[in-house]
């Protein structure tokens, strides 16, 4: 599971290696200065603040880093390296269930992916094909899905219905009873579905764009 603490410190370590500050990655990707400051990692009332996908996104076009390079920084002691394959599913406009098993993990041969070790054994990539979900993802772009990660409200998910659909959406609110799920983007409707007509629901650590 990734950890508040352990993407700061990636922040830093890929700040260390490109010889900047905090501050100075912060101005060379766009951002205020002190976006990532020691103080603006916890709020006023003590809870986590995470650094926005859009900041992240910033800082590797800024400093020329791939993703998987700055997700080699995320384990205690990393220096961005202790790569590994993960199971590749390619996901098209006629997905087909079988890809998956019953818990939402790659099911039967699949091609691999190299990327950096995780806390989640059972992490995998889906490559999208086509452009259904454009703009926000596009063909050719790769997501890393974490089975184990821990559901939160405004996560971006992948999900399969009991039907066999495959679902790509943003986590809106969760109950014992209901999955309400929001649009990635104008042209998908918000979805409210019982927990019975989900088979398995995962979070979207990282998107390769």
């Amino acid at each position: 599971m990734l950890q508040h603490g352990n993407i700061w410190s990636a922040i830093d370590r890929l700040a260390r290696e490109r010889g900047l500050t905090a501050s100075a990655l912060a101005r060379r990707a766009g951002l205020d200065p002190t976006t990532f400051n020691r103080s603006k990692r916890i709020s006023r009332d003590g809870k986590p603040r995470w650094p926005s996908t859009e900041s992240l996104a910033k800082v590797l076009e800024a400093t020329s880093a791939s993703l998987a390079e700055f997700m080699g920084y995320l384990e205690p002691g990393a220096n961005g390296q202790g790569m590994r394959n993960i199971p590749l599913i390619r996901l098209g406009t006629t997905a087909e269930p079988d890809q998956f098993d019953e818990r939402g993990g790659p099911d039967g041969a699949c091609d691999e992916a190299p990327f950096p070790e995780m806390v989640d054994p059972k992490a995998f990539a889906v490559e999208i094909e086509g452009d259904t979900l454009h703009p926000i993802y596009r063909d050719g772009d790769r997501l890393v899905v974490s089975p184990a990660a821990e559901l939160r409200r405004g996560d971006r998910v992948l999900a399969m219905t009991a039907e066999g659909r495959i679902l790509v959406r943003v986590l809106a609110r969760r109950t014992a009873r209901k999955v309400d799920l929001a649009p990635l983007h104008d042209a998908q409707p918000s979805l409210s579905l019982g927990t019975d007509q989900l088979r398995w629901i995962h979070r979207i650590l990282w998107a390769s764009q």
